[in-house]
């Protein structure tokens, strides 16, 4: 399969590219596009066969649920079998966004949509090229992130060409996504809200509209996750990763004598820095992921600095961990998962 790249305004996208893309998505073939969250590997939801292409071109386990797109409010009582009343207040305060809410799937979703489960995940994108390419192909598409199972997401078309070209039809070209990590995952088939996976929509935000909203124990390690996607390897770079967590200065010592020792053992190391710190660190090589006082910065920049750390042929990876209010729960959520959970933990 030739795959072929356009490019594309992302605040008002050439009506004649997304008319082609959307044929593609109407045929049963696979569009990569940009959200604002992430890129996303798209197909008609309702196509049990362009479901499983999705799979095979990720190497995605099947029972990993793909999140269904739509871009339409009206659109999702067509895929769930009730809308509750707790769903009707967050779409109303963050759809279109970064926010997936799981409910039990009606008859039209097919099981390979869902991963063989009788819930669906269903978000409407904050993006015009998302969004427009939703409306013309007719059909919700699902879209899980636009990359092999296990890398790093990718948040511009770059990432997604290296990964999946000749995997798939048309990649659109919308520059750099702005939030960087995926959705927020919400459950809310039980009588108490669980977020299967943090994201762009903050708990601190959640619980301002639900009240009490719980994460999943899964979310530790070491924890059976209720998400089966929680399950398997995500977002990890070819090199080793480890991640620091602490006081900064403390964190600062500790990479800084790590990334010495690692050095004098003739590896490559690769200092994931943020603003404040970058600066201090003479071994290595350095990149800040963003400002520490300004949380969505580090998300966006998280996959591209582990991507470009690859590009760089790093093969030990060092990165300092982040407070886990707002979006640091999303980005230290990432960034252990990246690192297989090996983790240093300083007083």
């Amino acid at each position: 399969m030739q795959t072929k790249l356009i490019k594309v305004n992302p605040e008002n996208p050439d009506p004649e590219s997304i008319k082609f893309a959307a044929g593609i998505i109407k045929a049963g073939g696979l569009v990569a596009f940009p959200t604002e969250t992430v890129y996303g590997l798209g197909a008609n939801a309702l196509d049990e066969e362009a479901a499983f292409k999705i799979y095979r071109a990720k190497n995605r386990p099947q029972d990993n649920p793909l999140i269904v797109h739509i871009c339409r409010y009206e659109e999702l009582g067509k895929l769930v079998n009730k809308v509750p009343s707790n769903a009707q207040k967050l779409m109303k305060r963050f759809w279109p966004g970064p926010l997936t809410l799981v409910l039990e799937k009606s008859e039209v979703v097919p099981y390979s949509t869902t991963g063989g489960l009788d819930t669906v995940a269903v978000r409407m994108p904050k993006h015009p090229v998302a969004l427009s390419l939703i409306k013309e192909s007719g059909v919700p598409i699902a879209a899980p992130s636009a990359n092999i199972s296990g890398r790093p997401s990718p948040t511009n078309a770059q990432d997604v060409y290296e990964d999946l070209a000749g995997r798939v039809d048309l990649i659109l070209d919308g520059g750099h996504c702005q939030v960087g990590v995926e959705s927020t995952v919400l459950d809310l088939t039980g009588e108490v809200p669980v977020i299967l996976r943090p994201g762009g929509v903050t708990r601190e935000e959640l619980e301002e509209v639900l009240g009490r909203v719980e994460l999943d124990p899964g979310l530790a390690e070491g924890q059976k996750p209720k998400s089966p996607g929680q399950k398997y390897r995500h977002y990890s770079p070819k090199a080793r990763v480890l991640v620091v967590e602490g006081p900064i200065e403390a964190q600062v010592k500790k990479i800084s004598e790590l990334a010495e020792k690692l050095t004098v053992q003739g590896k490559k190391v690769g200092i994931m820095a943020t603003a404040q710190t970058r600066g201090f660190y003479n071994t290595g090589y350095v990149l800040s992921v963003g400002d520490r006082n300004a949380p969505l910065t580090i998300s966006s920049n998280l996959f591209s600095v582990l991507r470009k750390f690859d590009r760089m042929g790093v093969e030990e990876i060092i990165a300092e961990g982040i407070p886990e209010t707002g979006l640091g729960l999303a980005v230290m959520n990432r960034l252990r998962k990246a690192a297989g959970y090996n983790i240093i933990k300083l007083e």
